[in-house]
């Protein structure tokens, strides 16, 4: 450990008295003390990757993926077309605009791209209709279930073979699916699972859409344990909320992101039908994009993945620190609150003996409230452990008096659940392992034989067919 990035020297402290604007009126902050003292209470971990290497640039520093690499791109689908766009695809294929909602409401309200079930459609020209506007996103390779059936995780297979991971969760009157917005992640964070892949490629819009539609068929299947019966005037149950937390960098991928919210919030029928409310977007501190997220206006929930209040830890904690600051950042995420008048939460992973010394408490909790009172949450995490990290988690006793001196500082501050440890389904967990990827292309294989067996079947039906009127026209 090099002391000399801890910053001990207090010669080079900042002491002077801040004083900031906020909500038309001056608020000072009272100088901190930055001294030995204050920040030798324990040892400080520096972070590292461990059991992989970051990628770097020359200057050592690690390197950040903003732009997708140039890949093939998925068959475009229904969900990645506005409601016009849909009706004039159905026009080109010879059938009435209205067929175009009939076939939205079978997929967003029915979850289902089978022709079969689609009866209300003429069956000549069905199986074309679905292939046109319905063609496969998401091919399910892998089920993981814990907290007795409450959690499910989901391994999926897209249309060029990478692999991306979503879980759905049961809680008491609400169920959440957590879904992914990339194909890995460009972030390079040393403690993020997904980030040890890179970044493959962004998802599309229907990707990301599918993602929901998918989690609702196995929710009305009964895959997610025990829920409530409908009837009797209670409606099936769907997911209710989004969390932007797999795989990903949301707000990298901006444009498909927010088309998959408008879909996810648009009427039933057109889309899912979803409160804005109930979709939660997260990030890492992408503060330009965090502003375009605000002139939005959308009533979504907004959380900042923060994880250390002091630039000198977090520029190696999160990278894209060193694009934009702590400071900048929080400044974003204030304007989100003024804006949309939406508390904003700040993710907070404790890591035992890197960021969750008492002081880094006391400096988080004077940089909110610098910024005023009653617009952000604060929502500390137990470290997930990674496979192949040694990273752990804060102790107990730590943890607590974190958390104690963020509420007595007036932050609200709630310890969060984490939920699908067990599976790797929880913050930070969500990779494809070179396991995932023999299995699904295992999946991909046994798919391609049945659909050659069934393809031969059809051709020797054809067959027999011929035959069959051969003979009867000699009869």
């Amino acid at each position: 450990m090099d002391p000399a990035r801890l910053n001990h020297n207090t010669e080079k402290a900042d002491l002077t008295p801040r004083v900031r604007q906020v909500e038309g009126r001056l608020r000072a902050t009272r100088p901190r003390s930055v001294g030995a003292a204050d920040r030798s209470e324990r040892r400080q971990v520096r972070p590292k990757a461990e059991g992989w290497k970051q990628i770097t640039n020359p200057d050592g520093r690690p390197t950040l993926q903003f732009a997708a690499p140039r890949v093939k791109q998925p068959p475009k689908h229904l969900a990645d077309m506005s409601v016009a766009e849909r009706v004039e695809k159905v026009k080109e294929l010879g059938l009435p605009a209205f067929r175009a909602k009939q076939i939205a409401k079978h997929y967003f309200e029915r979850y289902t791209a089978d022709p079969e079930r689609m009866t209300d459609l003429p069956k000549e020209g069905r199986a074309e209709l679905v292939r046109e506007l319905l063609p496969p996103l998401l091919t399910e390779v892998k089920r993981l279930t814990t907290d007795d059936g409450a959690t499910v995780k989901f391994l999926w297979r897209l249309f060029d073979g990478s692999l991306i991971e979503s879980v759905l969760m049961r809680y008491p009157g609400r169920i959440t699916l957590c879904v992914s917005s990339e194909c890995g992640c460009g972030m390079n964070c040393p403690f993020c699972a997904t980030g040890q892949a890179g970044l493959t490629r962004n998802m599309s819009a229907a990707e990301i859409v599918d993602q929901v539609v998918q989690a609702n068929r196995v929710i009305a299947e009964g895959g997610l344990g025990v829920g409530r019966q409908a009837g009797n005037g209670a409606e099936p149950e769907r997911v209710t909320n989004i969390v932007f937390m797999g795989m990903g960098e949301p707000l990298a991928n901006y444009k498909r992101v927010m088309q998959s919210i408008r879909t996810m919030i648009a009427p039933a029928g057109e889309g899912l039908g979803m409160s804005a409310r109930g979709i939660t977007v997260s990030t890492v501190g992408l503060a330009p994009a965090i502003r375009k997220l605000t002139a939005e206006e959308l009533p979504l929930t907004f959380a900042l993945s923060l994880h250390a209040p002091d630039d000198e830890l977090r520029d190696d904690l999160i990278p894209v620190n060193s694009r934009w600051k702590v400071d900048e950042v929080l400044d974003a995420a204030r304007g989100y609150f003024e804006k949309t008048g939406r508390r904003v939460s700040i993710e907070y992973a404790l890591i035992k003996d890197m960021n969750d010394h008492a002081w880094r408490a006391d400096l988080l909790a004077e940089k909110l409230n610098a910024r005023g009172r009653g617009w952000v949450h604060v929502n500390p995490i137990p470290l997930n452990p990674t496979p192949g990290s040694i990273w752990t988690r804060s102790e107990p006793d730590v943890t607590r008096e974190f958390v104690r001196r963020l509420n007595e500082a007036g932050i609200p501050t709630t310890l969060r659940d984490t939920r699908g440890k067990e599976i790797d389904g929880a913050c930070g967990q969500l990779v494809a392992t070179e396991a995932d990827k023999a299995e699904a292309l295992r999946s991909a294989q046994a798919e391609n034989a049945e659909n050659q067996a069934r393809l031969l079947a059809a051709e020797a039906e054809r067959t027999r067919a011929v035959v069959d009127a051969r003979m009867s026209s000699e009869d």
